[in-house]
């Protein structure tokens, strides 16, 4: 039996809502994979490859992209019918972890960079990076689930926000009011767009809906390797570079009520509003084509 080292309570703030804020609860061991299993080569080797420029692919790169970024939707699709009050996010975790190994994929995060579990699961005021741990979720959470599967040799990357029970009208607005902001990102996106582009549009919509861009937290190329350039920022910046077809990478705006300021937890993942507010995200990974762009994650 596992105790919990800390525990969460109700928290009712007029202009957040009212849920539970969480704190970290114990979790279990990092699960096992199989020897059959190809690992990349953060596991293999203990090396994290980045390139050092956006990535135009090719044929062949992009169908091994369309693959594991179906894989990964797909395994994200698996588990929302899954996510009901009294789920532990360890459950969640075990499920996801499962779906991967069965389809002869390897769970990205697990031991990137030391993350200890397969997939990120971050409720109410985390942010993201959430440890799957013991805590049952709660009849009114949101938590977002992280999924991302090494395939075929390549990485794809996807997240939503979902709803636990029944969710007060601030957590809806705060949920729906994110992922407009993923579809209005994605549809500016296309040959020659400035990358900065994804930042002002995002922006503009989290205003217009009265709700704050976390702005330490960015988009990302991706392939063979995890994380890369471009950078995708979610807010006003000054990011260089256009779009060009051929190039994949991932839009993962994170949203809330309060003000943009996190805090690290001591665990080194974990990261947590600092006024306690809730937040939302949702990510897909994109595809640049010659007419515009491709959601590989849908």
């Amino acid at each position: 039996m596992f105790e919990p080292i800390a525990r969460f309570w109700r928290t009712s703030i007029k202009r957040f809502g009212v849920y539970d804020k969480v704190v970290p609860f114990e979790t279990t061991p990092s699960r096992l994979v199989p020897d059959h299993i190809v690992k990349p080569d953060y596991v293999t080797n203990k090396i994290v490859f980045i390139t050092k420029k956006p990535e135009i692919k090719d044929e062949e790169q992009i169908k091994g992209m369309r693959s594991s970024c179906t894989l990964a939707s797909n395994i994200l699709r698996k588990i929302h019918p899954f996510i009901q009050p009294g789920v532990k996010t360890d459950e969640i975790d075990e499920l996801a972890h499962t779906l991967s190994i069965e389809a002869g994929a390897y769970p990205s995060p697990l031991f990137y960079k030391g993350f200890p579990k397969s997939v990120c699961t971050s409720v109410n005021n985390v942010a993201v990076h959430g440890i799957p741990d013991l805590r049952p979720l709660q009849n009114g959470d949101i938590v977002n689930v992280d999924v991302t599967v090494f395939f075929n040799g390549y990485h794809g990357d996807c997240s939503k926000t979902f709803l636990v029970g029944d969710v007060d009208d601030q957590g809806l607005h705060l949920v729906h009011a994110t992922e407009e902001c993923l579809k209005q990102a994605i549809d500016v996106c296309g040959p020659n767009v400035p990358f900065c582009d994804i930042g002002m549009r995002i922006y503009r919509v989290a205003k217009k809906n009265k709700l704050t861009v976390l702005p330490a937290f960015v988009g990302h190329g991706i392939g063979k390797y995890f994380h890369g350039p471009p950078d995708i920022y979610h807010t006003i910046n000054r990011y260089p570079g256009l779009m060009k077809p051929g190039m994949t990478f991932t839009i993962e705006p994170v949203l809330s009520h309060g003000n943009e300021n996190t805090v690290i937890l001591d665990d080194g993942w974990t990261v947590v509003t600092e006024d306690g507010s809730r937040t939302a995200q949702v990510e897909h990974t994109v595809l640049v084509t010659k007419d515009g762009t491709e959601i590989l994650t849908k």
